[in-house]
Parts: structure tokens; C-alpha cells; sequence
């Protein structure tokens, strides 16, 4: 949908499967009014110059190296597999997995090494081949179009490659994992002809800018305490801030209260650490947005 006339560009997301709600719901979160009904192939948006596409995850990455969408939301596993050339913009911290090789519970492959002439079962047959190569590994690489994990059950092959999230499947299929290529995540990409076209490289920046304080927001908490004046120095070696923490006067003259963000992943060895410097009334509160 043009608003006031203007071209939009094109971005591609998962119809279904693990990324769909997530990327759905972050579209949503950026602002963007659109329909996203399940059955919906395509959507464009009411209040910002972008046309969605729902395809299967697999296509994504080629219909954004061959120019038929500008931007894409997919899996870093799929990036790779495809070896296609994409600009990869934001990583969105969700659609985290792993790939890896995984064989039958109590079987006798237990290394890389133990890999050498069996059967591996895989939809991810460039990444394997190339795992492979450069570990000068020989195996038979069986490809499969998909429930790889019931492979080694059916003797079609004795182990095999495929992505791990929670690790639930591998289980209910008495498969362990032995060996990790790489770990993955979701990420926007785009086709790097875009980014050269002028009104659209300004969409694009908009529009991950947008993503870019989403996902930011997410990693981080906003907090506000009551210190010391005293410990006000410890205390900011602490909380750093972005640039550098709110320090706002009390009634009482020999208080202070301070606000600043802090990480996620160090949130509660922080609070710990303030609490002993002397911080107290600490309130901590998510971010919606940030934007740097």
C-alpha cells in the first residue's frame, strides 16, 4: 500500500514455522499496521512505505540476493545453506539455535573423528559438506527434505545434522548431540542492490532503526535507586548508562536518586552489587523501545 504515493519496499518473512509469530510480533511492535491473517500471502502496511510477502522460510534469503524483495527475516542457518550474497543488518536476538550433528543415545560415536564413513542424514547438505571438508572428514551425506531426526531409526543413516532449539526432538528420538557447527539466530537482511538504490536505503534505515531499538530495548532493563551521595561515584561505575546516568537531587541533601539501563544478561549480579554500595528503593522497569 503507497502512502501519499510513495514506492515501498519489500520485505519477506516466514509464513509458518518456529520465526512466523516472532517476526509478526515484532513487526507489530515497530509500528506497522498491517493484516496478518495466517492464510495471507502478502500485506502491505497502512502507516509506513512496506509490503510484506509470507513465504517459506527456505526461499527467503535467495528472494532477497535476486532482488525480488529488499529485506528478509530468517535464520542465520538458512543464510548459510543457501550461500547466497545478503547484507546481514540486525541480529534480532530471537530464533536462537544450533546446528548439530547428533547420534543415537549410547552409540560408539562420541568425536568428530567417529564421523569418518558412516551415514549422516541432513537437510543442511552445504553446511555439512563444508563442516566436513574443512575437519577432512569423509561421510555419506543423505539428504532429506525434512523429519531428519527419525533417520537413524529407520537405518536410513546413523546419525544426523540438523538445527537443535530446546533439544526436546532429539530426545523423544533418543538422539544426543556430538558435535556443534555453528550456532544461529534470526536476523534482517538485505539485498545489497538495495541499499545503493537512495529512496530505498532511506526506507531501510528507518526501518531498522525501528528494529535496532526493539531489539536493543530487550537486552536491557531501566533502573532507579536512592544512594548516597557519597557512593554516587561507585555506584555510576556500575550502571555506566549509554552515555551517562540521570543524577537528580533529593529533599534530603545527602541523597541523590540515580537512573541508568542495565544489561540483561548481568542484570541481578548488578543489583547485588549496588545493594552493597548503599542503593536502596531500587526499581527496575523493561524498555519498549531504545533508540541510540
Amino acid at each position: 500500500m503507497k502512502i501519499n504515493g510513495q514506492k515501498n519496499v519489500k520485505i519477506a518473512i516466514q509464513q509458518k514455522g518456529r520465526l512466523s509469530e516472532k517476526c509478526i510480533e515484532l513487526l507489530e511492535q515497530a509500528g506497522l499496521d498491517f493484516d496478518s491473517y495466517k492464510r495471507k500471502l502478502y500485506a502491505g502496511c497502512r502507516n509506513f512505505p512496506l509490503d510484506i510477502l509470507y513465504i517459506r522460510d527456505d526461499d527467503i534469503p535467495e528472494y532477497v540476493a535476486d532482488g525480488i524483495v529488499d529485506l528478509g527475516i530468517v535464520g542465520e542457518d538458512v543464510i548459510l545453506e543457501q550461500q547466497v550474497k545478503v547484507k546481514k543488518i540486525v541480529p534480532l536476538n530471537f530464533g536462537f539455535c544450533a546446528l548439530s550433528i547428533a547420534c543415537p543415545k549410547g552409540s560408539a560415536i562420541n568425536n568428530p573423528k567417529d564421523l569418518n564413513g558412516l551415514k549422516i542424514a541432513t537437510t543442511y547438505r552445504n553446511c555439512l559438506k563444508k563442516y566436513l571438508k574443512r575437519n577432512n572428514l569423509k561421510a555419506d551425506i543423505i539428504e532429506l527434505s525434512g523429519s531428519v531426526e527419525v533417520a537413524p531409526s529407520l537405518s536410513v543413516a546413523d546419525c544426523v545434522c540438523d538445527i537443535i532449539s530446546t533439544g526436546e526432538t532429539m530426545k523423544e528420538n533418543n538422539l544426543a548431540p556430538v558435535v556443534k557447527l555453528f550456532d544461529s539466530q534470526a536476523f534482517l537482511i538485505a539485498d545489497p542492490k538495495s541499499l545503493e538504490i537512495k529512496w530505498k536505503s532511506e526506507i531501510i534505515e528507518r526501518f531498522a532503526m525501528r528494529i535496532e531499538s526493539l531489539v536493543q530495548a530487550r537486552k536491557t532493563k531501566y533502573v532507579m535507586l536512592n544512594a548516597p551521595r557519597q557512593a554516587v561515584d561507585k555506584i555510576i561505575a556500575m550502571i555506566p548508562g549509554v552515555d551517562s546516568p540521570t543524577i537528580v537531587p533529593l529533599a534530603k541533601s545527602d541523597m541523590v536518586a540515580v537512573h541508568s539501563v542495565v544489561e540483561e544478561e548481568i542484570f541481578w549480579e548488578v543489583i547485588e552489587n549496588l545493594k552493597k554500595a548503599g542503593a536502596t528503593g531500587i526499581l527496575v522497569s523493561p524498555i519498549e523501545k531504545m533508540i541510540i
